[in-house]
């Protein structure tokens, strides 16, 4: 890593906004090689070490953290929020000390989020050219009329976001009267994305739980709970998003080629 600004730093590693890494600046909340930093210009380099209120976020010495946890009804899937509703802090145990969701599910959707302090990871999970596969329980309204699953794999426009979506998979596991259970497996994380996909196929969303994220599931996991990622999945999943990132730069500039002749 070159020179750069501390609160670039941080803001690079996921840790928080450069505005607020400003705010911790300027509070004596921030150390570099253990020694407290209040000035805005201060630079770091690859293997300092820089601490968050005692909690180091960068360099040699830390050891990153990787929770799944299943988010309840209703939880925000954020740090704070304004309105006071219940957050995924509320649930970290202290003992963790500062992690931040990669990603984010809608307050009135309930699944698996993955907790961590390692900004690079979450970046790879989270970008569209290395995220990974994720797979939702969708329970919908209406009768399935035979041709959504191939509306859905051709890439599918989202009127009310004016955007068309990516291809992506879904099979129907049960038919109900009133509507169906479905699993729907995607790599993009739009706001809202899957609901409005649903609406748009006329099958408004009742319940949607996310159970995986690429090699990591939900499992028997339950609302509220959280457990320790193995390193392994963890290696794995990096792995997974590295290679598809470089495919995805493979093929851009393949299609970049194209262009040139």
């Amino acid at each position: 890593m070159e020179k750069m600004r501390i609160q670039k730093a941080l803001s690079a590693l996921g840790v928080c906004s450069r505005r607020k890494a400003e705010e911790y600046l300027l509070a004596g909340r921030i150390t570099l090689n253990g020694e407290v930093v209040t000035q805005l210009g201060t630079l770091c380099i690859e293997g300092d070490v820089i601490a968050l209120d005692g909690q180091v976020v960068m360099g040699k010495e830390r050891e990153h953290v990787y929770l799944a946890f299943h988010k309840p009804y209703d939880v925000v899937s954020t740090l704070s929020d304004p309105q006071g509703r219940k957050t995924v802090a509320d649930f970290i145990p202290k003992e963790y000390g500062r992690l931040y969701p990669v990603g984010r599910l809608d307050h009135n959707s309930t699944g698996l989020m993955i907790l961590t302090d390692d900004g690079e990871f979450a970046n790879l999970v989270t970008h569209p050219s290395s995220a990974p596969e994720k797979e939702y329980l969708v329970r919908v309204k209406n009768k399935m009329r035979g041709d959504e699953k191939e509306a859905l794999a051709n890439g599918l426009y989202v009127a009310v976001d004016g955007y068309t979506a990516l291809p992506c998979e879904m099979e129907i596991l049960k038919e109900y009267e009133d509507g169906a259970l479905l699993s729907i497996i995607l790599r993009e994380g739009k706001k809202r994305q899957i609901r409005h996909m649903m609406e748009t196929l006329d099958h408004p969303v009742r319940i949607l739980t996310r159970i995986r994220i690429g090699n990591v599931l939900l499992g028997s996991l339950k609302e509220g709970e959280i457990q320790e990622i193995p390193t392994a999945l963890i290696q794995e999943m990096k792995e997974s998003c590295l290679k598809a990132k470089i495919e995805n730069k493979f093929l851009d500039g393949e299609q970049d080629g194209k262009r040139g002749e």
